[in-house]
């Protein structure tokens, strides 16, 4: 068969984002690449939230399997028609989530996820014929595997991505996917720790006053010329709103001017001596920082979207701190970090450290890999056994769970404030 008849999606299926991408199986050019919001968000921003609507209602699980398998569908049109290329020639659709999401995508119960003992259905990858989920194609439909509870199939497909990596990081290394279910795992030795930490969707921009994805218009950076904000936005389109690496660049930038104190209070202006104090006013009853104001609209930061980012940054270093005990390491002896997320521009690790996620060694040793478990879902369909090879991979993870355990919630109150500045 000619290689445009040896196509594949790879779909990195997202709590708050969607990714995908078109592949030739052959020659392993990407020819396409879209993204959308997850609408299984009317249902609520995080996976806490589904698994309740879904437990308590069939009707509310049914319907968001319809949403994301629709979404995903119009994801794969949209791939095919940009590359010029015919649905008959798709032979694989491979799709990588977080259990919740991969269990929801196909429609399972999810008891088993809700409640105690926290367990998927499946462990192992899984295929289905693509009319098992409503889809007209030709295409088989591979589930990745699901290590535990947890621990979910776009962690092995992040791991799987970046193997080729482990070469040239330094044992042991942190590998972390700050999304809404941010997913952490340690290697030390041959050792592989993994687990979830719920950092909720502040990262990705979600829940926020002014919140949005990675899209054009969004606000991706913020710097300080003088007394004078400078903003970045994704596409140099006007600001619309703030993704997740605008969200922390500015909260770095204003717990380093004493805007924000280390409880997370945004101070008010009477308390600011700088020029900054003048975006400092009330939006919504609440605190807020204003970025932008134009004659179309007014972006700013919340102190509710502050809190949110206290709690999510908050999670995931707990989690660390949890792996790190269970490995018998300290933060400290951490020797590389890869860091992946749908932030919306390459993160700067030195804003992590302002935060309270990463500690200086952390900063040095930090590399980012942009569209972490979408590229390994590519490097499974174009690798001979690729698909094989992420159920081995899953086999050698230790899933280490957070939920109701003292050590995260210690963990969790030590992070929850952000650092002193010196």
């Amino acid at each position: 068969m000619p290689s445009s008849n040896r196509l594949a999606i790879a779909v990195d299926l997202g709590t708050t984002t969607l990714a995908a991408s078109l592949v030739d199986t052959v020659t392993g050019e990407r020819l396409a690449v879209a993204g959308s919001l997850n609408p299984q968000r009317e249902f609520g921003a995080d996976v806490v939230s589904r698994l309740d609507a879904a437990c308590r209602s069939g009707d509310a699980r049914h319907r968001m399997a319809e949403l994301v398998r629709r979404e995903i569908r119009r994801l794969a049109d949209e791939l095919l028609v940009s590359a010029g290329k015919l649905p008959e020639h798709l032979v694989t659709i491979a799709v990588a989530g977080n259990p919740a999401m991969e269990h929801l995508f196909l429609d399972l119960l999810l008891t088993s996820l809700a409640f105690p003992p926290y367990r998927p259905l499946f462990t192992a990858g899984r295929t289905v014929a693509a009319a098992e989920v409503g889809w007209d194609l030709p295409a088989e439909v591979f589930l990745f595997p699901l290590p535990g509870g947890f621990v979910g199939g776009d962690t092995v497909a992040f791991l799987h991505g970046v193997a080729n990596l482990r070469s040239s990081v330094t044992d042991p290394c942190l590998y972390l996917d700050m999304g809404t279910n941010g997913e952490i795992a340690l290697a030390v030795g041959d050792r592989l720790l993994a687990t979830s930490a719920a950092a909720g969707p502040a990262f990705e921009g979600g829940n926020l006053a002014c919140g949005m994805a990675a899209l054009p218009g969004a606000i991706s950076g913020v710097a300080l010329e003088g007394e004078r904000l400078v903003l970045t936005t994704i596409g140099g389109k006007p600001a619309t709103g703030i993704c997740g690496s605008g969200v922390l660049a500015t909260i770095a930038l204003l717990l380093d001017k004493g805007i924000i104190d280390p409880t997370g209070r945004l101070l008010p202006p009477e308390e600011i001596p700088s020029s900054l104090g003048n975006r400092v006013t009330v939006r919504g009853g609440e605190p807020a920082f204003v970025l932008h104001r134009d004659a179309k609209r007014t972006v700013w930061l919340s102190q509710e979207d502050i809190r949110q980012v206290q709690l999510a940054k908050g999670a995931i270093r707990a989690g660390m701190e949890v792996l790190f005990d269970r490995a018998g390491i300290g933060s400290g002896d951490v020797g590389s970090v890869v860091l992946t997320g749908s932030f919306g521009a390459v993160l700067d690790p030195a804003s992590l450290k302002s935060l309270g996620v990463f500690t200086e060694n952390m900063v040095q040793t930090t590399s980012f890999v942009r569209e972490g478990a979408l590229c390994g879902v590519e490097r499974a369909l174009l690798a001979p056994g690729g698909l094989a090879a992420v159920d081995l991979l899953a086999g050698t993870i230790r899933v280490i769970p957070l939920s109701g355990t003292p050590a995260f919630e210690k963990h969790f109150l030590q992070h929850i404030n952000f650092p002193h500045t010196i």
